[in-house]
């Protein structure tokens, strides 16, 4: 039988390092020669496949640059037709579709350690901007960013790739989005893996009055983003800046005590980046973020701005009113949850009896010392080897267990 998939358009294909002597570092990073960029485009000639290097005038990182090498696989780049948006998607592999879902501030790039890994392990792996990020639509519409909003791209992104479900694997804001497909439509998310943040209860109130309320007179990132025109001038005053400093900050190399001096006691009308320090380029600090891999963040939010991916947080109220069952169903399918003991998603729920309570599917809880918020960047090689040996076993015969 011939499969027609409809709605999807090709507009690049990125070879990771088809000829080189790629291989993983210490830390479970894929690195090859500089050489890369000749060797795999010439391979992506003979193949048949686009061009390996940038799409004119898209800012799309060719292989020479992309800091996602080794193996023989292509990050392929595609725009997806769904639910009346053009969505940017980075794919590789072939297999069971696994689809990865990143947060704020972060666009498909931040999988760039999971793609090629994911794609050796027999899987089909789908890293989309989500909208309002990256190559994505970002719709100006102040409530177009809700969860059911989402969950419609993801839902029509499976139907235009032909497939009925997917594993779903979520960092951040993609995690609550992740947990949310889980619940509603289980039998289109039949696997659920979350990094950072754990299974989401229903708050008593919607988000920015609770925070009002339990933190009375403290700066809030979720109240602070209802602001609108003041976040966005703020944050896109200086990409570079809000970028660098925003990844340090909640980042396991920052001192322990920062976020919660960040998120818990600056004083309520401070600005988002005024309690933060400016730590330099990240490789006076971090041994997980390279300046280069820098760069593509600071690009790419250099061209969109931030607008987009505030707006989802001006979703978050409307969202607990939208789908008041989201944080009341149980997840029964299985589930893994990785998060790093400095995350602030942990540090503040470090609870997790109730998790275990609603997802009767959970498999494991990995929580990974001396890790911070971007756990599947700083802890590429413990995230790729937790992620494999769990879908491997969740897909054992060729589909999910149950």
């Amino acid at each position: 039988m011939r499969l027609t998939i409809v709605g999807v358009r090709i507009i690049d294909s990125w070879p990771i390092g088809v000829a080189m002597r790629g291989s993983f570092d210490r830390r479970g990073f894929l690195r090859v020669s500089g050489v890369a960029g000749l060797a795999t485009a010439g391979v992506a000639a003979g193949s048949g496949m686009a061009s390996a290097g940038a799409v004119p005038g898209s800012g799309v990182p060719g292989p020479a640059d992309d800091g996602v090498t080794g193996g023989r696989f292509a990050v392929r780049h595609r725009i997806v037709r769904t639910n009346g948006i053009d969505m940017h998607v980075a794919e590789a592999g072939r297999g069971p579709v696994v689809l990865l879902l990143h947060g704020f501030p972060e666009f498909w790039y931040s999988w760039r350690h999971q793609l090629p890994v994911l794609a050796a392990a027999g899987f089909r792996a789908v890293a989309p901007d989500l909208r309002g990020y990256g190559r994505t639509d970002a719709p100006k519409v102040a409530g177009g960013y809700s969860l059911r909003d989402n969950l419609a791209d993801l839902t029509g992104l499976l139907d235009a790739l032909g497939v009925r479900g997917a594993a779903v694997v979520g960092h951040d804001q993609g995690a609550t989005v992740a947990w949310a497909g889980a619940q509603l439509y289980p039998e289109r998310f039949p696997v659920v893996v979350s990094l950072g943040v754990p299974y989401p209860g229903r708050l008593p109130l919607p988000i920015t009055q609770y925070m009002r309320q339990t933190n009375p007179g403290m700066f809030n990132v979720v109240v602070y983003f209802q602001r609108q025109g003041v976040a966005e001038a703020e944050l896109d005053a200086d990409v570079d800046c809000t970028l660098r400093m925003t990844l340090f900050a909640l980042s396991g190399d920052a001192p322990a005590d920062l976020v919660p001096r960040w998120l818990m006691r600056t004083p309520e009308g401070s600005g988002y980046l005024d309690p933060l320090p400016d730590p330099g380029r990240p490789s006076h600090w971090s041994r997980w973020l390279g300046d280069a891999e820098f760069g593509h963040y600071v690009r790419e939010f250099g061209r969109t701005g931030f607008a987009g991916a505030i707006r989802r947080y001006r979703s978050l109220d409307f969202d607990w009113s939208d789908l008041p069952e989201i944080g009341t169903l149980k997840v029964g399918q299985p589930a893994l949850y990785v998060t790093g003991d400095r995350d602030s998603a942990y540090v503040f729920n470090k609870d997790l009896d109730p998790m275990r309570a609603m997802v009767p599917g959970l498999r494991d809880v990995v929580v990974l010392r001396g890790c911070g918020h971007w756990t599947q960047q700083e802890r590429a090689r413990q995230v790729n080897g937790r992620l494999v040996r769990f879908l491997r076993s969740e897909y054992a015969g060729g589909v999910p267990r149950g």
